[in-house]
C-alpha cells in the first residue's frame, strides 16, 4: 500500500467532516480549505483546524487535490452534480465521500470527468469536537471503491486510524440500516427508558442505567440473542401487563416502542424456544390490550400502522 500526502478540502465541516479533515491533518496531509456555511460550522473549522481557510465549495473542491464531501445524504447528489458541472473537480482528483447510505453511483458525475471516486463511512457517532478523535484508531469504516481504487481507499482510512470493511455497491443502504438501527433508535430507546425510570422517581436515571446498559450492551455484541433477559423470555405475563399499565399511566408517549420491541423480543424468543407458543399467545393477547387501550386514550402505539 503507497502512501500519498494529499493536499485536502473539505465541503460540509459538520460533526464528521471538520473531524475528519482534522484526523488527516494530523497523520501528515494538508487541509488547504473547508466550506462550511453555519455558525456552528466555522466554529468547529476554527477549533479543529486552525489556519485553514474558509472558502466557497467550488474554491475548495478547485484546491486540492482529494477533495473530502461530508454534507448530509440528502444533498450530496446536488453538490456532486454542482460541483462536476462548474469545473470544480478535474480529471485525476480524487473525491471522497463519507455517506453511509450511498457508495458510488452518487459520484458519477465526477467519474465522468475522470475523478477517481471513494465511498469511506466512518461507523462511528461523532460529537464534532476534539473527543472525537482518539475514538477514531481502530475504527471500522465500511468502503466502497472500484478494484483500481482499493489500495487508495485503504490508505486514506489508514491514515483515520480506522480499518475497512468492504461494502458492496448494492448493499450500502442495507449496511447503514444496521448501523442506525443499532445506534440511533438506540438513543431513542435509552431516553425513553429515562423518561419512565424520572416518572418512576428517579434523581439520576443516567446513573440508573448504566452499568445494566454497558453490562446488556457487551452481552448482546458478544452473545446476540443468548443474552437476552427480562419478563419477554421468561414468560411473564403479568409483568408485561403490569408494564403496560405503567407506561399509559405515567409515560405514555414511550409505550409504542415499548409494545413493539416487546412483540419483536417476543418472535425471536420463541423461534430460538425460549418461550413456549401457549405462553407466547397470552403475552400476545396482552400486547393487542395495549395497543387497544392506546387507541383510546389517542396514544400512538400501533407500531403496524
Amino acid at each position: 500500500m503507497t502512501r500519498h500526502e494529499h493536499s485536502i478540502g473539505v465541503v460540509g465541516a459538520g460533526r464528521v467532516g471538520a473531524v475528519l479533515a482534522a484526523a488527516l491533518r494530523s497523520a501528515g496531509h494538508e487541509v488547504v480549505a473547508a466550506a462550511g456555511e453555519s455558525d456552528a460550522s466555522r466554529r468547529r473549522i476554527a477549533a479543529l483546524l486552525p489556519g485553514v481557510t474558509v472558502a466557497k465549495p467550488t474554491d475548495v473542491a478547485r484546491g486540492c487535490d482529494l477533495l473530502l464531501l461530508t454534507v448530509p445524504d440528502d444533498m450530496l447528489s446536488n453538490v456532486v452534480s454542482v460541483l462536476s458541472a462548474s469545473g470544480a473537480i478535474r480529471e485525476g482528483q480524487v473525491v471522497v465521500h463519507t455517506s453511509g447510505r450511498h457508495g458510488l453511483a452518487v459520484l458519477e458525475p465526477a467519474r465522468e470527468i475522470g475523478a477517481r471516486t471513494i465511498a469511506v463511512h466512518p461507523a462511528m457517532t461523532f460529537t464534532g469536537t476534539e473527543v472525537d478523535l482518539p475514538r477514531l484508531p481502530g475504527c471500522v469504516f465500511g468502503v466502497t471503491a472500484d478494484d483500481a481504487d482499493r489500495g487508495l481507499a485503504e490508505s486514506v482510512v489508514a491514515d483515520l486510524g480506522g480499518r475497512p470493511m468492504w461494502v458492496p455497491e448494492e448493499r450500502r443502504a442495507l449496511y447503514h440500516a444496521g448501523l442506525a438501527h443499532g445506534a440511533n433508535h438506540l438513543v431513542t430507546l435509552v431516553t425513553e427508558a429515562m423518561e419512565i425510570l424520572s416518572a418512576a422517581g428517579a434523581d439520576d436515571p443516567a446513573a440508573t442505567l448504566r452499568p445494566l446498559l454497558t453490562a446488556a450492551l457487551d452481552n448482546a455484541l458478544a452473545d446476540g440473542d443468548a443474552a437476552l433477559t427480562g419478563p419477554i423470555v421468561r414468560g411473564d405475563v403479568e409483568t408485561v401487563r403490569a408494564h403496560v399499565a405503567g407506561l399509559l399511566a405515567d409515560a405514555p408517549q414511550t409505550l409504542a416502542s415499548y409494545v413493539a420491541l416487546a412483540h419483536a423480543t417476543l418472535d425471536r424468543a420463541v423461534t430460538d424456544g425460549r418461550l413456549l407458543p401457549i405462553r407466547a399467545s397470552r403475552m400476545l393477547r396482552v400486547l393487542a390490550d395495549a395497543e387497544a387501550a392506546a387507541g383510546s386514550a389517542g396514544t400512538p402505539a400501533d407500531h403496524r400502522r
